[in-house]
């Protein structure tokens, strides 16, 4: 074991995190990124603050982070490497997820059994009504069309909202504003401007659910308000976390998705001819690990020193754990950079991150994906890219990485 070494005295000589994806390679990490784990298990990159944190390159060590009670997400400790300026009045509707326990434990309870797989499994049904539904009316429209908002935009939304309780009439206000607040281009102030608007907007909601509750998981919180177990503010706080969360992650997933498999025609007709739950259910997994959509890793802060690839990370010290190259780690996933819907091994990814913060949403993310890679495909069968690959416009400026158009044709 050896102790890592100290930052480098020119930090402007560290390359520069995150870093650029190659211009015709949309799928695949930034070049830097897999020279870095080529390299070795550990090295340092600068963030725009110009702080130097340690960059995690390989599958499992990322993984012994990520389960490690040693390393903090909470974002406010100092030094902690956030990739982005954090806006002045903190990070509206983050809530659990940058917090470690015990509260993040108690907090993440209240909202564990909605998410639950038997929970999620139920609400099938009414997850395919409404991708029958949304692709009834798109071939009813124009053609072409732009997919993002004709479909993967209106999916993962309409669910959240109906587990919610959120009005989707409201859908323009919060998927604009989530798009703000996870921007990492926009001004603080304008993200700050956009978290305030949704924490302002979710605490009117919970108003109105203490006042007439109904069947959705809001309501659920607001009995835990009544009880005293969580104040008001913190199931607002929840609330935005798991409404921006709930369609950002997703519909980026099922545009890219559809995009990577475009480009993919083998794999695609594996989804369109064959009638076979469990090679969807594989090619979900596949597709994530793949595309791997947290654009900017998971982040930790080390609370004392730990070994990380036979080096130690002093406490106090950033650390970066980009899930992207520990997806394409040549040693976890053999010929990673192949998209194979068959792959066996593919559920090991850490798309989803891992350990205790790992998301909660995943059961969900899952099933509306395999309902929708299941039936788009196969309900439309001469889907097709209406733009060259070049025009696509991607979210290299997003904490979630896809793209903001897919224009389509069938």
């Amino acid at each position: 074991m050896t102790t890592a070494s100290e930052p480098a005295a020119n930090p402007a000589a560290v390359p520069h995190y995150p870093m650029e994806r190659a211009a015709g390679c949309p799928f695949a990490p930034p070049p830097q990124l897999r020279e870095r784990q080529r390299e070795g298990p550990l090295t340092r990159v600068r963030l725009w603050d110009g702080s130097t944190p340690w960059l995690v390159t390989r599958y499992a060590d990322q993984r012994a982070v990520m389960s490690d009670p040693r390393v903090s997400a909470d974002i406010r400790r100092p030094g902690f490497p956030n990739v982005a300026p954090i806006p002045p009045d903190g990070a509206p509707g983050l809530s659990f997820v940058v917090m470690d326990d015990p509260e993040h434990r108690r907090l993440r309870r209240m909202v564990t059994a909605p998410f639950a797989v038997r929970r999620v499994r139920a609400m099938r049904p009414a997850i395919q009504e409404i991708v029958d539904g949304l692709i009834d009316d798109m071939l009813a429209g124009p053609n072409p069309t732009d997919l993002v908002e004709a479909f993967a935009l209106p999916v993962p939304s309409l669910v959240i909202c109906r587990l919610l309780g959120v009005p989707y009439a409201d859908h323009d206000f919060f998927q604009a504003n989530s798009k703000t607040l996870i921007r990492r281009s926009a001004a603080p102030e304008r993200r700050a401007e956009a978290g305030r608007a949704l924490l302002d907007y979710l605490d009117g909601l919970m108003a109105d659910k203490l006042a007439r509750p109904g069947d959705d998981l809001l309501s659920g919180l607001g009995e835990r308000v009544e009880a005293g177990e969580l104040t008001r503010a913190e199931a607002a706080r929840m609330g935005v976390l798991l409404l921006v969360a709930g369609h950002e992650t997703t519909s980026n997933m099922i545009a890219l998705g559809t995009l990577a498999l475009l480009r993919h025609p083998d794999q695609l007709a594996l989804l369109r001819d064959a009638d076979d739950p469990a090679l969807v259910e594989s090619a979900v997994e596949e597709l994530l690990r793949y595309l791997t959509i947290t654009h900017v890793g998971r982040r930790r802060i080390a609370l004392a020193d730990i070994e990380v690839g036979g080096q130690v990370i002093r406490a106090g010290e950033g650390i970066v754990l980009p899930n992207d190259i520990a997806n394409r780690d040549p040693a976890a996933f053999p010929e990673p950079d192949r998209l194979d819907l068959r792959r066996g091994d593919a559920r090991r990814h850490v798309a989803f991150g891992f350990g205790v913060h790992q998301c909660l949403g995943q059961p969900l993310a899952r099933v509306q994906l395999q309902v929708v890679y299941g039936t788009l495909y196969r309900r439309v069968p001469t889907l097709a890219l209406a733009a060259d690959l070049a025009d696509i416009p991607f979210k290299h400026d997003g904490a979630v990485y896809g793209v903001y158009e897919l224009p389509v044709t069938w």
